[in-house]
This record gives C-alpha cells, sequence and structure tokens, in this order.
C-alpha cells in the first residue's frame, strides 16, 4: 500500500523514534496540551526522563492533566518557565529536543515563542546535545511574528558547523500556508 508524505508531526515523531531510546533524557521545549511530552515518555520507559517547558499555565495544566490519564506523570518533570531557561533545569546531556514553535493549539493566538527566546533555547539545547543527538523544530509562521523566528532558526542552524552537525530542512512546498515545517539537527560526535 502506498502512503502519502509524513506531515510535520507525523514526521517529528518518525524522527523522534529512530532516534530516542528507553532510558534516554529528553526535552519537551512547547509543552503545549502535551502530546509531544506524552510520545516522548512512552519512548523513554520507567528508566528515562522527559523535561516538559511551557510558559503558560494553561499549557502545563493540560499537559499534567494528559501524562496522569496516560499514567506517565512520573516520567516527566512540567516546569512552568520559558524554553530560553532550559539550561537552569537541566545539566546532563539529551538524547532529544523538541520544539513546536507558533502558539497553544486551543489557546490565545497573541502568546507566541519569540525569536530570542527561541534561539536561547536552541543554543542552550545543542550545547546538552549527546553524540548522536537530535533537536526538531516544528515551525509554524503563518502568524504575526512567525516568520521573523523562522528566518532567526534558519540562520542559527544553517550556520552550524557541518562537521559537527547534520541540519535538515524538511517542508511541503505547494500547500497553501504556509505549512509547518521541520528544522532537524543531528549531532554527528
Amino acid at each position: 500500500m502506498q502512503q502519502d508524505f509524513l506531515n510535520a508531526v507525523e514526521y517529528s515523531h518518525f524522527l523522534l523514534k529512530e532516534n530516542v531510546s528507553e532510558g534516554d533524557l529528553v526535552i519537551d521545549a512547547t509543552a503545549g496540551n502535551g502530546h509531544d511530552s506524552k510520545f516522548l515518555a512512552g519512548l523513554i520507559g520507567e528508566k528515562g526522563k522527559v523535561y516538559s517547558f511551557d510558559i503558560q499555565k494553561e499549557a502545563v495544566n493540560n499537559t499534567k492533566e494528559l501524562l496522569k490519564k496516560e499514567n506517565l506523570s512520573d516520567r516527566v518533570e512540567v516546569i512552568l518557565d520559558s524554553h530560553a531557561n532550559i539550561n537552569k533545569y537541566v545539566n546532563q546531556k539529551v538524547a532529544a529536543v523538541i520544539f513546536n514553535l507558533g502558539y497553544l493549539p486551543g489557546g490565545n493566538k497573541e502568546i507566541i515563542t519569540r525569536s530570542k527566546s527561541t534561539i536561547t533555547a536552541v543554543e542552550e539545547s545543542i550545547k546538552l546535545l549527546q553524540k548522536n543527538g537530535l533537536i526538531i523544530l516544528v515551525i509554524y509562521s503563518g502568524h504575526q511574528g512567525g516568520e521573523k523566528e523562522k528566518r532567526a532558526v534558519l540562520e542559527l542552524t544553517s550556520a552550524l558547523d557541518y562537521k559537527e552537525y547534520n541540519v535538515l530542512n524538511y517542508k511541503f512546498l505547494n500547500q497553501p500556508g504556509p505549512p509547518p515545517e521541520i528544522i532537524a539537527v543531528k549531532k554527528r560526535r
């Protein structure tokens, strides 16, 4: 049976599944409604740990509620703080970090991720990556400020040394939108 290309969320989960193992330490830099935190908690098993960040109390509550419902709360530390402050909470090497840039689905569309904090968070995440570690940025740029944030992320990740990092840009070219796209950074050594 032939299958269409994976959408941005499906592809991000495919990459995570291929790169995260039981017992790993991982970060959900934008908890949102908790779906990535739940997915990561399933991948890392009982011995792993997920750090999940969001600046909105509503997102933190949604994430905690979903994790409780799925009996995964003990694997995830949900933190009400900006992803720019990752280094205040995590000081060990991580296998993966995922970002969903934009606004909280179903939430206030005026509260968005911003270039400055996102770039700081990506820079801190790069420092935390273990060998073969992965950063995934799912970029939703169709809102005010979204295009600016996307350009900043592209500029930062495009400048990474190819000897140390592979950087992938996954996007649909012929969909209305702008459709979400993915930047994936894999640490080579």
